[in-house]
């Protein structure tokens, strides 16, 4: 489900933030999208309503990531007041659509045609234990 859908309580969006700035601090051109799935009926059958999706954008195609573009998915379980990340899946995307995969749930190597470079695939997996870290803790339900 888009991040922007998951802020729920200021406790949550802030941590849904610090995922972002993670993963701008780890790799510092990327451009945030909270928004990116598109709110179509068709797209909406698709969506995980226990998960957090943030994309995020390279200006331009990167070569050491192989993509134009990252899909980060956590993946929750639990009811709201007691939600814990159970696992991040992260995609490569470019013009031809999706180039590779990294899941956590899994062993942690990516699969596809293509996959980044190996620092830059070590940034991606850093971001990933960070992610565990930042959602951790409990998210209290708005009042």
């Amino acid at each position: 489900m888009n991040a922007a859908e998951q802020a729920y309580s200021i406790e949550f969006a802030s941590k849904i933030a610090a995922v972002v700035s993670l993963f701008k601090s780890q790799i510092s051109d990327l451009r945030a999208d909270l928004k990116p799935w598109a709110n179509d009926p068709e797209t909406r059958d698709l969506i995980d309503p226990d998960s957090i999706d943030i994309g995020f954008h390279f200006p331009g195609m990167s070569r050491l990531f192989k993509c134009r573009s990252l899909l980060v998915q956590i993946r929750f379980h639990g009811d709201r007041s007691s939600r814990r990340a159970v696992g991040v899946e992260v995609a490569g995307f470019d013009h031809r659509g999706q180039q590779w995969r990294l899941s956590t749930i899994d062993d942690w190597r990516y699969e596809g045609s293509i996959v980044p470079e190996a620092a830059a695939g070590e940034q991606i997996r850093v971001c990933c234990r960070q992610v565990f870290e930042i959602f951790k803790t409990r998210a209290e339900p708005s009042e």
